[in-house]
């Protein structure tokens, strides 16, 4: 079988650049009566989006394409640790910033940013690490040629044999002391830290991730379906915890209920985006913008950009992300090692699946999370985050195969 190298994608790069593109235009348009209220000028949100979100998220971006993936594997476990005390340190007075009741922002003297977005990408690089790192000894008794080796590792399966009649053969086996359990600490460490923010939306892309890279990985499917049940009890009681939260699934399942209220997001979403028609009202045209519609240039983003682009453009814009995944998944099932295949797994999945979350619970057919728009909505840090995630999937594709 013969191997060659493909170069990296340029479908990829072609896509993240329309939507970076998009993303300015739309912020353009849906930030210009804010930023002139705000802060005396149209441009000031589009101009800082520019040079802190465009410009450092390039830059980084860049970096991220051009170093060795070998380097970039060696310094994961020292980003995580860094990010992690940041968002340890955006809990603390002074130096946090806290909003709306949620303290997500770590204010360092002329900026401020928020870590739980560089955790995204900071996690999945260590669990891809950790994973590919371990899986391989989670194949409990594959590929052994010591005579005496098999013999104990037989004997360890009859002991375990009457615990596997009840277990299924998983939860007494090597998987769940190399990986299993180890996942969960993991997974338990970060949700802790998410939760005191409080950032739910955040956890939940990041736990949803983690499921979709562990079960890529030679583990026993119970495991996964372990880990789902045992993330949907813990999002119930974080429901429970929480009055608004509640409120955000009463409003999901009753858009019409005390629409002035707490359906009022969504009730205004809704209705930017049947104003929008087929063509849309055109850019810069739309109304819900102008004090109607709720974090119009954040979280409600893609309801300005359907009412001024219409079902065309968000059409489009969708059709994007397909392309996105299609690229991203042929990256991670091409790559030359396992590292490379479980981390463009894990960023592809992590960009596309919040994409379709946050148009998801926009559109109504799922619940408000508060997650910002890929390449889309207003913020730095998450943009910088993706350029950094689209880098290192390009860099991936470098070094590609192709049988």
């Amino acid at each position: 079988m013969r191997v060659r190298t493909r170069g990296f994608d340029y479908i990829l790069l072609g896509v993240s650049a329309f939507l970076l593109i998009l993303g300015i235009l739309i912020l353009n348009s849906s930030s210009a009566s804010i930023s002139q209220q705000n802060f005396g000028s149209p441009t000031h949100i589009l101009f800082h989006q520019i040079k802190y979100g465009v410009f450092l998220g390039l830059l980084l971006g860049g970096m991220c394409f051009f170093l060795s993936i070998t380097v970039i594997r060696k310094w994961t476990p020292l980003g995580l640790l860094v990010i992690l005390v940041l968002m340890g340190m955006a809990l603390l007075p002074k130096i946090g910033l806290s909003f709306g009741g949620a303290s997500r922002w770590l204010n360092l003297g002329p900026i401020s940013f928020q870590p739980s977005e560089f955790l995204k990408i900071g996690f999945i690089l260590y669990l891809a690490a950790w994973i590919s790192k371990r899986e391989p000894r989670a194949k409990t008794y594959a590929k052994v040629s010591d005579t005496k080796m098999q013999s104990k590792m037989q004997s360890k399966r009859r002991h375990l044999s009457l615990a596997n009649k009840f277990w299924p053969g998983t939860l007494f086996d090597e998987g769940l002391n190399r990986l299993l359990v180890p996942f969960l600490i993991i997974i338990g460490l970060i949700s802790l830290l998410l939760i005191f923010q409080p950032d739910i939306g955040t956890l939940g892309i990041i736990a949803l991730v983690a499921i979709l890279m562990y079960f890529t990985a030679n583990t026993r499917i119970f495991h996964t379906v372990f880990l789902i049940l045992a993330g949907v009890a813990g999002l119930i009681v974080l429901i429970g915890l929480a009055p608004y939260r509640l409120n955000r699934i009463f409003t999901f399942l009753k858009a019409e209920l005390d629409p002035m209220g707490i359906s009022y997001q969504i009730n205004q979403a809704l209705i930017a985006i049947g104003s929008g028609g087929i063509w849309g009202r055109g850019l810069g045209m739309g109304i819900q913008k102008f004090g109607f519609l709720p974090h119009s240039i954040s979280d409600s983003i893609f309801a300005t950009f359907a009412e001024e682009t219409g079902f065309i453009g968000s059409l489009f814009l969708i059709t994007l992300f397909f392309i996105f995944a299609w690229q991203g998944f042929k990256i991670s099932r091409r790559s030359s090692d396992k590292f490379s295949q479980i981390l463009a797994l894990g960023i592809t999945s992590w960009i596309v699946i919040q994409g379709f979350v946050n148009i998801g619970s926009i559109i109504g057919i799922l619940p408000l999370t508060g997650i910002p728009l890929p390449f889309i909505s207003y913020g730095g840090s998450h943009l910088i985050a993706e350029l950094m995630g689209v880098g290192i999937l390009l860099n991936i594709s470098k070094h590609s195969t192709n049988n």
